[in-house]
């Protein structure tokens, strides 16, 4: 039986820390929101404390679970033949802001693509370790694990959720590479979803607009550029130390998505560039302490769902945080543990204890 360590404190204080930042942030960015909508400005504070509990209950008992019985192939293929099954049921639902996401129970309601992130972790961790000798076998390894993660992918995008699809791209790519797949076949791989993507952007008329926002926000500040433009007004008017915590302007039905993800938008305004050179900096440790762990991992299972959940967790707020600040074209994808939304809290926090399991049998 393998040894066991403590778990990582330095990676467990700073997801407590950004959890943190998030209850209030969430707070503070989504009071005068639901105040207007429901009459109760902690109505969405309540709700995300809600998904924070079950997020945190299910961290340790992530935690507690060995990650090899986690990554039995019995709970792999039935998780994944799940999540596949709710990902079509979706798209069968009344739609909510002309996208098909949500399964809906009273007031509660789950991304399955969100779940989905967690399972292709768990399927790849099992699979490209059943495979690791003969990970470059392209009929054996290489084509069965593109197909299932393109299965996902093809899913999430017809939602159509084209951010989430990027995070699961990213994260099988990534694993895909730490399982010592060859480059010219990440390539080969690349290539092949590229004219997908180009289609998708292009032959969409909202998305070519966000992109030509991108290029040029202040071509239409009414319009497609009016989210970007008043993101980075709000970071900007920030300064080195905020307006202070609940004073923030933006927030006041100027920013859309204020609470959700654009709150680190919120975060630069209120509490200033060391605020949210702060929250940046805690993600950097995330991913310092995650990478970590994937080196110290006493097999190849756990070193492949170390590298997956920390890329699903790093990759993710890169991909935010790029896109609050103008760094890539407007699209909707929450900030790991920060962001108003109770399904990717939840499965965030359930990656977490996953790493937190792995660190824990790591030298």
């Amino acid at each position: 039986m393998a040894k066991r360590y403590g778990h990582d404190k330095v990676l467990f204080g700073a997801v407590v820390a950004l959890l943190v930042v998030g209850v209030v942030m969430v707070f503070s960015a989504s009071a005068v929101y639901a105040t207007e909508l429901y009459d109760q400005p902690a109505m969405f504070l309540l709700r995300q404390l809600m998904w924070l509990v079950l997020g945190v209950g299910g961290l340790f008992l992530m935690m507690r679970t060995h990650y090899r019985r986690l990554a039995r192939p019995d709970l792999v293929f039935t998780a994944l033949f799940v999540v596949v099954a709710l990902l079509v049921a979706v798209l069968f639902l009344d739609p909510s802001r002309s996208t098909h996401r949500w399964l809906r129970w009273g007031p509660l309601s789950l991304q399955p693509s969100e779940l989905a992130k967690l399972v292709l972790i768990l399927f790849l961790g099992y699979f490209l370790e059943r495979r690791r000798r003969a990970v470059n076998d392209v009929p054996g390894t290489l084509l069965p694990a593109a197909l299932i993660t393109a299965v996902l992918v093809g899913l999430v995008v017809i939602e159509p959720d084209l951010g989430t699809a990027a995070v699961l791209g990213l994260v099988a790519g990534t694993m895909f590479f730490a399982a010592g797949m060859r480059l010219r076949y990440l390539a080969y791989l690349a290539l092949a979803a590229a004219p997908a993507a180009y289609l998708l952007i292009v032959r969409v008329p909202y998305r070519l607009a966000r992109v030509r926002a991108f290029l040029d926000p202040a071509s239409d500040p009414q319009g497609t550029g009016f989210q970007m433009l008043q993101s980075l007004l709000a970071v900007g008017s920030g300064g080195i130390a905020g307006v202070g915590l609940m004073d923030g302007k933006q927030k006041l039905f100027y920013l859309p998505e204020a609470h959700t993800d654009f709150i680190f938008a919120v975060v630069g305004e209120e509490l200033g560039l060391l605020g949210a050179g702060a929250v940046a900096a805690l993600f950097g440790v995330f991913l310092w302490r995650g990478l970590r762990i994937a080196a110290g991992a006493p097999d190849g299972l756990g070193r492949l769902l170390a590298v997956g959940v920390t890329t699903m967790v790093a990759g993710q707020a890169l991909i935010n945080l790029s896109v609050v600040l103008g760094l890539l074209p407007t699209k909707g994808i929450p900030l790991p543990f920060i962001s108003y939304g109770g399904s990717d809290l939840l499965v965030m926090l359930l990656g977490v204890g996953l790493l937190l399991n792995i660190s824990q049998h790591a030298d």
